[in-house]
């Protein structure tokens, strides 16, 4: 479900470090539920186009204010040569937002130690839109600030142990693309079949639309609502006794899930190494 959560009275100073294709979907998500342009400041050597009243610069500013939350959303292996520039910069109590990939909370922590409060997130790309997830983990409990900022974005979920990040990051953060996979595998079955591929096209994207839809929208479970549309002996238990036949469905998406998995952990460690 779309986030309403607005940030009009949002009153702390922003600084973003790198607005790739990520942080400028969360802050134009900001900007677009209420947060004013004049409290942001951009350090982004491409210098991107953003809205009027941002402060876009190429180099860290020679001082961050007190009570700052600095995102920080530059690619890993870039963080070593900004590291000890923006601790000597930050002032007192300034929260830090991680998303960088394979960055955990204590290496980070060890090349920040001036700042406040450490978070590490993972967002997928439905942030920009409100409809997205957010994978968190703190050094310590939840923060009323940081859950305002973030709830604009989506769902906004704890992870009891950061050992959880890259599985979560497998399930939320790479399962957009295995759902664009899925409403593309429906358009091309179906022109196999038969369908004209641009009608089989627009029937699958709007069937999957609305079917999340309301899905999010039902106090049933996904399981329970299938069960409650296939009919016994009918076109969709039929279809369905296929997916279930010996848990192939779930059985594929398991390994899809544990190779994301494993390969995060594997870029993970080759982070950490170099």
């Amino acid at each position: 479900m779309t986030s309403t959560a607005a940030l009009a009275g949002w009153d702390r100073p922003l600084l973003l470090i790198g607005c790739g294709n990520m942080a400028g979907a969360i802050l134009a998500r900001w900007l677009e539920t209420g947060l004013s342009p004049n409290l942001v400041h951009v350090v982004d050597p491409a210098r991107p186009a953003l809205a009027n009243g941002i402060t876009v610069d190429t180099a860290l500013p020679d001082s961050i204010a007190p009570g700052t939350f600095v995102l920080i959303g530059i690619k890993p292996q870039h963080f070593g040569g900004v590291g000890a520039d923006l601790n000597a910069r930050l002032g007192a109590n300034c929260t830090v937002l991680s998303i960088m990939a394979g960055l955990p909370l204590d290496l980070v922590r060890k090349s920040l130690p001036n700042a406040g409060r450490l978070v590490r997130l993972m967002p997928n790309l439905p942030v920009r839109t409100g409809e997205g997830v957010v994978l968190t983990v703190a050094e310590a409990p939840g923060d009323e600030m940081v859950n305002r900022l973030l709830a604009p974005l989506g769902l906004v979920e704890s992870l009891a142990s950061e050992a959880d990040f890259d599985l979560g990051t497998a399930l939320s953060g790479c399962g957009p693309a295995y759902v664009y996979r899925f409403i593309d595998a429906l358009t091309v079955a179906a022109s196999r079949l038969g369908l004209e591929e641009a009608q089989a096209a627009r029937l699958a994207l709007q069937t999957v639309a609305g079917a999340a839809s309301a899905v999010s929208h039902s106090i049933q479970s996904p399981a329970a609502m299938a069960d409650a549309v296939a009919s016994p002996g009918g076109m969709t238990r039929l279809g369905m006794d296929v997916l279930d036949a010996d848990e192939r469905l779930v059985q594929l998406l398991t390994d899809t899930l544990r190779a994301a998995r494993d390969r995060g952990a594997e870029l993970a460690a080759a982070t950490l190494s170099a």
